[in-house]
């Protein structure tokens, strides 16, 4: 088994706590409002939202994949950061054993906030990703980032 990783950062104009609230604590509801078309739904299969739990995320028509399975590993509201990990489902096919994320989100000085994203795939066996793929899901983790804030610049009282 081995694993790839990569990091991706993204600014956005909406401060700190907000961000936080809707990207990773509302998400669940969130995301299918905004990206219905990659995000059908998002329920809890077990847990409470912190560590342990296990949602099932079903993928919009837009989609290739119908579903993945996710775990919370950690969640942090003090110190803003989220890891999780796709534990189950077609995204996973026969190379990837998992695929565990960690978000932070910390404060710029000049206001709004950096979402700072590390991807870890863990492989069946030895593969090679292309920098064609990393692109592809650094694009789609950007266009979510980008439809949830232009979501908070449209409902200013949201969250």
């Amino acid at each position: 088994m081995g694993v790839i990783t990569f990091d991706l950062e993204l600014t956005s104009p909406i401060p700190l706590a907000k961000m936080f609230k809707a990207a990773i604590l509302d998400a669940d509801n969130l995301l299918p409002k905004v990206l219905p078309q990659a995000v059908k739904s998002i329920e809890v299969l077990e847990g409470d939202g912190g560590p342990g739990t296990i949602k099932l995320m079903t993928f919009g028509e837009g989609s290739q994949y119908k579903t993945a399975k996710h775990k919370v590993e950690a969640l942090d509201k003090e110190n803003f950061t989220y890891c999780y990990s796709i534990i189950e489902g077609e995204v996973l096919g026969t190379t990837f054993e998992k695929i565990s994320y960690e978000v932070k989100i910390t404060a710029l000085p000049q206001g709004g906030s950096l979402l700072k994203s590390t991807s870890n795939y863990f492989t069946v066996g030895e593969v090679d990703i292309t920098e064609e793929e990393i692109n592809a899901g650094k694009e789609k983790a950007s266009a979510m980032v980008k439809a949830i804030e232009a979501y908070l610049v449209a409902n200013p009282d949201a969250y």
